[in-house]
């Protein structure tokens, strides 16, 4: 049982990467007229945080393409801002912070968030690998900006509650997500023959606003019942003991459709739980699933697992290999992300290797586009404003579209994601598709 829990402790990571009152930063009044923490006349400080996924990796022998090195894909883009202007004017000071994603608690992420704010001081912090739901209102606590590359559920609500704080800026606002996967399950043909489904839900105050008012009412509409299991996050023991307990109750149901909701841990750990205990549901996927994770470690996840998989992918990285969609692209955001590493002597052996950097890189060029189009000091509220004014100018390197003058989440599009027979491969389907914020 211990070498097996530490098993999807590993699993969990790798499908990665004082504070637990929730105060609304949108509830405050904001400063507009004085600079912000980590500015001065020349630098503005800006943590960025890593997960090792390669120590887990060789820890675990899970197998997933190598990220390279963080720290220096960190340098990479402190310098190419700097020559570039810098952050209208000011030299971006990037600091790295290393984040162990294998001990992660809401007191692992408090502490790193006293560490951002308190003893860096920084103005703004690139949050990787952060799960917990104390998480994010701890730095709208510190008037700390997050850009969020973890891929986490984060709604309307929770955008409008930590106001002018929390940004996404290579992922798709949340309640969107849900409705176009289920639209797009629909139209595959997923609930086809079914009046009910099962949803593996993160047990978060966001998740459950997406699962209760989205999901739930969605599935609803068309006569089907959601039964939800909700797994408690708070750490590996919870995540496993959840995940297990909605195997057993699930396949004593008879239900054979599984939805997740609410982050990339839950699909594999329960899919690894399910299938020792010989339940073979039909699963939908999602880029919030990590669907690279199912076809790179066959050992823990059997292959026919994946069969008739379907959902959207929103992340290219962590959704196909690159004989199924060409990398670098040619052009656009993606290609140019790729160039400055390059130029800097840093390559990737394939898209996934540079599911980390991409995401980095995204929150470099968000932070570059409101630093050069502040109006007065540069703070929160005044980037903030700056990104609103200009966010139709970003697109992210990370998936399709572009969402920003909408909304504070950059993802603005998806593809039918599918896993293919023929290969025995996940395939994008269609063009791109909108994400539906109705």
């Amino acid at each position: 049982m211990i070498l097996r829990s530490a098993a999807v402790a590993g699993g969990l990571v790798l499908a990665l990467a004082g504070c637990g009152v929730l105060m609304p930063g949108g509830g405050q009044s904001v400063d507009r007229t004085s600079a912000g923490p980590g500015v001065t006349e020349d630098s503005v400080k800006v943590v960025f945080v890593g997960v090792d996924l390669d120590a887990v990796k060789e820890q675990t022998g899970f197998k997933t393409a190598s990220v390279g090195d963080p720290e220096k894909q960190v340098q990479v883009l402190e310098d190419w801002v700097n020559d570039n202007g810098g952050l209208g004017g000011r030299k971006l000071d990037a600091v790295f912070k290393m984040y162990d994603a294998q001990t992660d608690s809401p007191a692992s992420e408090e502490k790193l968030c006293n560490e951002v704010s308190q003893d860096e001081q920084a103005f703004a912090v690139v949050l990787l690998g952060q799960y917990q739901s104390n998480a994010r209102p701890c730095y709208a606590q510190r008037k700390t900006l997050m850009l969020d590359i973890s891929l986490v559920a984060s709604d309307k609500t929770i955008y409008e509650e930590l106001a002018p704080y929390l940004w996404t800026p290579s992922f798709p606002e949340h309640d969107a997500f849900v409705n176009s996967y289920i639209a797009a399950l629909d139209e595959q043909g997923f609930f086809e023959g079914r009046d009910e489904v099962a949803i593996i839900a993160a047990d978060s105050p966001v998740n459950r606003r997406s699962v209760e008012n989205k999901a739930v009412p969605l599935l609803k509409e068309r006569g089907i019942k959601g039964e939800v299991a909700w797994v408690d996050t708070t750490d590996i023991g919870t995540i496993y003991t959840g995940g297990e307990q909605a195997a057993v109750t699930l396949a004593g149901k008879g239900i054979d459709r599984v939805i997740f909701l609410g982050g990339s841990r839950l699909a594999s750990i329960f899919a690894t739980i399910a299938g020792s205990k010989q339940f073979t549901p039909r699963y939908a996927i999602s880029s919030f699933d990590n669907p690279s994770f199912f076809l790179g470690n066959p050992e823990t996840v059997p292959s026919t697992t994946m069969d008739g998989m379907v959902g959207i992918g929103f992340h290219p990285p962590q959704d196909v290999a690159d004989d199924q969609m060409p990398f670098p692209a040619e052009e656009g955001p993606e290609a140019e992300c790729v160039a400055v590493f390059e130029a800097a002597g840093i390559t990737f052996e394939s898209r996934e290797g540079a599911r980390q950097a991409l995401p980095y890189c995204d929150a470099a060029r968000l932070l570059k586009l409101g630093g050069d189009n502040v109006d007065g000091e540069l703070n929160a509220a005044t980037w903030a404003d700056a990104v609103k004014k200009h966010g139709a100018e970003f697109q992210t390197a990370s998936g399709f579209g572009n969402a920003l003058d909408k909304g504070n989440a950059a993802a603005g599009a998806y593809r039918v994601l599918k896993f293919a027979d023929d290969c025995r491969c996940f395939v994008y389907e269609g063009d791109e598709v909108p994400f539906a914020d109705e």
